[in-house]
């Protein structure tokens, strides 16, 4: 017998879901849905329903729909599941609150169309639930919706901070979060504001920079201009906020200790930070306090440990300084796995310790079940109370509500319209040029001529996309090769020459097989060679060595044998160690990881903008002087300074100062 309208309140029924609910409830599965469960339960409340009504304020409808609610379904609001780890039905069964997808994960055809009907398919689970709280969805966004195939990449955040034009962030949040929404995507796990103190760390290129102020400013616009609604915008009645941000990594991550991590080969990435109190609130706490008066609703604690004790067992932080101090009401999020560090041989105990210290939802990603069931363990053993169960779903359903998911599950198609549209297309381009730093520029090479008769360009990264975005890219750990819409910088200085200059490439510097009229070995007036740092992630990209490789060295000497002139371009995650390799080119370019319009490298190098960048991490001389950054260096002088100081950048016109020099 279907029992479907025994438990089903009728007037929570949403039009286009109904026939597949129906089939769901009279299929005769095996499964036992916490729905059936507790079908008594729902006929005992006779109170007017309240959360469904998008005219009452947000924390009506969140105690309206938090008293109707049994354990098992709040537990399940505070579980967020992998999309490649979850079972069919398993979001109905239990009730699940969150879905992500990781670095890669995306459907079987990454295209928009196969995104939002992969998160709808979560989506129509999720409200199959007796009280048909939707889900919320995450991804790693990190420089644009990187893992849709032929969305709009932007710099990373390094060459942001190098721009420093919070209006510009603030535009590139909107369009990351147009893009996102267009696949069916309301949450981003981003911006990092990490205050990064040691280059040599593998999430260099996600932070804005070393400088408190810097960080704090470039976070927060990126926060606005993910959520803020603006006139015209396809949303629900009563949502409060466009797409959700996550500020992370909540507290201190790039302030890592070197070597201190217990993470297979990591050396910094969720290592340990070493600092006092006063200078955890004066340098790393400010960009959140930003955030969380900017309306930040989420804050995803990080992986490493502060003097010892992992920050997901971190309550002081956590709760007394986040949640009491700053008053922040948005929900916690954990790291991907995080909550089981703290007790590596003792599962039970970490997660009793996470939740009581604060975090409210555990990214789980894989055995959802054994968390869900320690949970229940927890709360029966009088070890989690049902109170702190109650806080952290009032604050997922605060930003449930905020979002408008109850109205509209899903976001309007028509944003898919958004995806490498002209607007965010020219934006991008706007951001590379913006971000280009000019370290060297001897003799005036630069600006290049349009008319210049023979440049060479020399380097796979002048001709390759995925070493042009760097990591979080298609897949956590980038991915090689043009698998992207965009243009490459080889093709971009081909357009934006005049009809009468030759452009020649060779991925490995060598052209000797080219010659002139007269057969004579062919001189390029320039050549641009690009140095490019093969993609990585996180912990991945912990490097002792940040020094050119060989193979870089060998290219470059290679590209200036048949050359008057040689322009470096350094697509690069973080500053590299090059001093002994600077007087090899007459010009130096840190142009990061620009993303997939390369354009906007062409368009500084020939002079239709000028170089404005000015770097955002200092740059060392040596790898005896890691770590360096702006706070540890003020009195440095002579050899004992940074190549390049935080701040660095020359414009046209500008002659190198003596800072190359050391005696």
């Amino acid at each position: 017998m279907c029992k479907f309208f025994s438990f089903f309140p009728s007037t929570l029924l949403r039009a286009g879901f109904l026939f597949s609910l129906i089939l769901a409830a009279c299929s005769g599965s095996t499964a036992t849905p916490i729905v059936e469960d507790i079908a008594p339960i729902a006929t005992e409340d006779t109170s007017p329903v309240l959360y469904t009504d998008p005219g009452q304020p947000i924390d009506v409808r969140v105690e309206d729909l938090l008293k109707r609610m049994i354990l098992e379904e709040k537990i399940g609001q505070m579980t967020q599941v992998e999309k490649g780890s979850i079972k069919a039905g398993d979001i109905t069964t239990y009730a699940i609150g969150s879905i992500l997808s990781g670095g890669g994960g995306s459907p079987a055809k990454n295209t928009p169309q196969e995104w939002y009907a992969m998160v709808e398919g979560y989506q129509e689970e999720a409200l199959a639930t007796r009280l048909e709280i939707p889900l919320i969805y995450g991804v790693d966004a990190i420089h644009g919706h990187g893992n849709l195939q032929n969305a709009t990449i932007f710099p990373h955040n390094i060459g942001l901070g190098a721009a420093n034009n919070p209006e510009l962030v603030d535009a590139i949040g909107r369009a990351t979060a147009e893009e996102m929404l267009a696949s069916g995507i309301p949450w981003n796990f981003s911006p990092v504001i990490a205050v990064v103190q040691d280059v040599r760390w593998g999430r260099t290129y996600e932070g804005f920079g070393e400088e408190t102020a810097l960080v704090t400013s470039l976070g927060t616009a990126y926060l606005e201009g993910m959520q803020t609604i603006q006139e015209g915008d396809l949303v629900s009645e009563g949502q409060t906020i466009f797409a959700l941000a996550t500020p992370k990594h909540y507290i201190g991550d790039g302030a890592t200790i070197w070597d201190s991590s217990s993470t297979g080969d990591y050396k910094l990435d969720q290592g340990n930070i070493q600092v006092p109190e006063n200078i955890l609130r004066e340098r790393y706490l400010p960009p959140y306090i930003s955030a969380v008066d900017a309306g930040a609703l989420n804050v995803m604690a990080s992986f490493s440990s502060w003097k010892g004790l992992k920050m997901h067992a971190q309550e002081y932080l956590l709760n007394d300084v986040l949640k009491v101090e700053l008053g922040f009401n948005g929900f916690i999020v954990s790291d991907w796995q995080a909550m089981d560090q703290i007790y590596p041989d003792d599962y039970y105990a970490s997660i009793v310790t996470s939740v009581n210290a604060g975090v409210d939802m555990n990214m789980v990603p894989y055995d959802y079940v054994t968390f869900i069931e320690t949970m229940k363990k927890a709360v029966d053993n009088g070890d989690i109370s049902e109170e702190r169960i109650d806080e952290a779903v009032r604050r997922i359903l605060r930003v449930k509500f905020s979002l408008g998911l109850f109205e509209r599950p899903m976001p309007d198609p028509s944003l898919q319209a958004t995806i490498r549209s002209q607007e965010h297309l020219e934006l991008a381009r706007q951001a590379v040029r913006e971000s280009l730093v000019l370290l060297k520029n001897e003799k005036d090479v630069l600006p290049l001529s349009k008319e210049t008769p023979v440049i060479f360009v020399a380097g796979q990264g002048a001709n390759d996309l995925g070493l042009q975005s760097g990591g979080w890219t298609l897949e956590w750990q980038g991915k090689v090769g043009n698998h992207n819409e965009g243009t490459t910088i080889i093709s971009a200085i081909r357009a934006a020459v005049s009809e009468s200059a030759r452009v020649e490439y060779n991925s490995d510097g060598n052209f000797s097989e080219f010659t002139d009229d007269a057969g004579n070995p062919l001189v390029a007036d320039v050549t641009v060679v690009v140095l490019a740092e093969n993609p990585y992630a996180e912990g991945v990209g912990d490097a002792a060595d940040i020094s050119l490789t060989n193979a870089e060295v060998k290219l470059l000497n290679e590209a200036r044998k048949q050359s008057k002139a040689v322009v470096v371009i350094l697509l690069t995650g973080r500053p590299r160690i090059i001093t002994d390799e600077l007087p090899l080119a007459e010009a130096w370019v840190a142009a990061w990881l620009p993303g997939t319009e390369g354009s906007g490298i062409a368009d500084v190098l020939f002079n239709d903008f000028p170089f404005t960048g000015k770097l955002s991490y200092s740059w060392p001389r040596t790898h005896e002087q890691l770590p360096i950054n702006i706070y540890n260096s003020q009195d440095k002088t002579g050899c004992d300074a940074p190549l390049f100081p935080f701040g660095y950048g020359l414009e046209y016109g500008e002659s190198v100062p003596e800072i190359l020099e050391c005696k």
